[in-house]
């Protein structure tokens, strides 16, 4: 139950900045005026417990039994379940170059799962399985979430759900702990907010301002740099192994991930001649497109989109 206590501390320590989100100009400012009707409450709701609670208990779970390096990998595959979701639920064709995309990706992570299976076999199979639940999780989070997004405003969506998904948590947490089980070293608190300020609060803002100043396309492509990186920390951090097997796999998964997400950036800016893909662009409806066009483009863009403010 080490990964219930883990999300306990970062979700307490999340909370206060979710309520403190200051309120902007702009599209930003008329978020706050936009009254949320009961259906989008309901959306909200059902979203935050999918994407933010679900996604990350079954995270947290798959974590504790694999390497930080291969995990990050498998969530790093979401770009490609949202093509596979979309064909699904929307008739969507996948495309030969998705198609290639998704051989590139599963072909990297076989790899990856080959060398941690080598090094440590022991409930790497489940551990996979749980953060393969994650990322299906979160991609159908990211489907469902453009059009909540595009007619209630990013930042109330985004601090709603995430405030829905923390008390979730909390209540799991009293319901399988005894209350006395909160007294924790004064170390696992100042990790918690660290990871709460640093891997949770921070990245939000910090992602939506480079949307706005590099735009979503090259963001995406700096942002591939997460999963190598992750790897090499391991190494440092942790004493994870690295092999040449690992880093070819981790290649693969990247060039596949990439070449979905290059494809998805301009098919969206074909779709608005003039415009750039930006975090401005967001939270505007859009007249010519529709709710399947709006979920794919939320989907595929990654984060961005439900980050965006």
């Amino acid at each position: 139950m080490a990964s219930t206590r883990s999300r306990f501390s970062r979700c307490a320590c999340c909370i206060p900045s979710r309520y403190s989100l200051p309120p902007r100009s702009g599209a930003a400012a008329r978020d706050h005026v936009n009254r949320i009707e009961g259906r989008d409450w309901g959306a909200i709701f059902g979203l935050g417990l999918l994407g933010y609670y679900l996604s990350s208990l079954l995270d947290f779970s798959g974590l504790a039994l694999i390497s930080a390096g291969l995990e990050r990998l498998v969530l790093f595959l979401y770009p490609t379940m949202v093509v596979v979701l979309s064909a699904m639920l929307f008739k969507r064709p996948i495309r030969r170059r998705e198609v290639i995309a998704l051989f590139l990706s599963y072909a990297g992570i076989a790899l990856v799962f080959l060398h941690d299976l080598g090094t440590a076999p022991k409930g790497i199979v489940v551990g996979v399985m749980f953060v393969f639940g994650s990322t299906l999780t979160y991609s159908m989070y990211l489907i469902g979430a453009g059009q909540v997004i595009a007619r209630v405003g990013a930042i109330r969506f985004t601090a709603y759900a995430m405030l829905i998904a923390s008390a979730a948590t909390l209540i799991q947490f009293f319901l399988t702990h005894r209350v006395a089980m909160i007294r924790q070293p004064v170390r696992v608190y100042e990790l918690s907010l660290a990871m709460a300020v640093f891997s949770t609060v921070l990245p939000v803002f910090m992602l939506s301002a480079g949307i706005r100043l590099i735009g979503s396309g090259h963001t995406s492509l700096i942002g591939s740099i997460g999963p190598v990186s992750t790897i090499f920390m391991a190494q440092y951090f942790l004493g994870e192994p690295v092999s040449t097997l690992q880093i070819s796999g981790s290649f693969l998964v990247l060039a596949g991930v990439l070449s979905v997400s290059a494809g998805s950036v301009k098919q969206d800016t074909l779709s608005r001649p003039g415009t750039r893909v930006a975090a401005a662009d967001v939270g505007k409806p859009e007249k010519p497109r529709t709710d399947q066009d709006r979920s794919i483009a939320y989907g595929t863009l990654s984060s961005e989109g439900e980050l965006d403010q």
